[in-house]
């Protein structure tokens, strides 16, 4: 995730006691809530199998076509939910961070599900919804945490590996929640300076919210190709 990612490590530890603050009731369970909601849809929030649809319908049936279609628009849409989210400055920062770790947790994971769905990939299995999860790191992240035990295997294992064991939608939740919630800690860090101008705020959190679902997108459809 670029800055994101070399500031996540000092950032989370120099802000570890306000992340509880920043981020209330961001666990396992919720992610996997989220989750729920992009792939089932939630109000105005189409389902993720119809967005993928959609996609492949426009494209003329073009999987590749479909995939960066895919990858564009969402990366157009965490963009405008970073802007809206981050607007107002430092003083609204313990309400606008949850609000956009909210939103672009959302809109990440559907773009994901989508292109999982594009590839013909199950939404309802377990070994493809941790997978979806897990694409949420990136490659570095993931492969960091492969080698250190904490991860089973990575996004493309965990799809296609069939032999997924009972605890590890559970195990494979809490290790995203808990990495994400540390990179947040290195996203405020990153952020402070630029928040200290309400409207420089708004433009730092849509730039880098729509290079990472951009970054991500690609990184995901390569992952969960098969």
């Amino acid at each position: 995730m670029g800055l994101l990612s070399s500031l996540s490590r000092r950032g989370a530890t120099m802000l570890a006691p306000r992340i509880g603050q920043v981020a209330p009731g961001f666990t396992d369970g919720f992610l996997q809530k989220v989750l729920d909601r992009a792939v089932r849809g939630v109000g105005p929030f189409d389902p993720a199998a119809q967005v993928a649809a959609q996609a492949l319908e426009e494209n003329g049936g073009d999987v590749t076509r479909a995939v960066q279609a895919l990858v564009s628009s969402h990366s157009r849409l965490a963009a405008t939910q970073g802007f809206v989210t981050n607007i107002g400055g430092l003083v609204t920062m313990a309400v606008a961070v949850p609000a956009n770790v909210t939103g672009l947790t959302l809109v990440q994971l559907r773009l994901h599900a989508a292109l999982a769905h594009l590839h013909g990939r199950d939404l309802s299995d377990a070994g493809v919804r941790s997978a979806i999860l897990v694409t949420l790191l990136g490659h570095g992240e993931t492969e960091a945490l492969v080698k250190k035990g904490k991860l089973p295997g990575n996004a493309r294992w965990l799809a296609s590996s069939g032999t997924t064991a009972a605890d590890t939608p559970q195990l494979v939740a809490t290790q995203v929640a808990a990495t994400l919630i540390g990179q947040l800690g290195g996203k405020q860090l990153a952020a402070t300076v630029g928040k200290r101008i309400p409207l420089f705020g708004g433009v730092v959190g849509a730039g880098t919210d729509a290079r990472s679902t951009w970054k991500l997108g690609h990184q995901a459809a390569e992952d969960l190709a098969g």
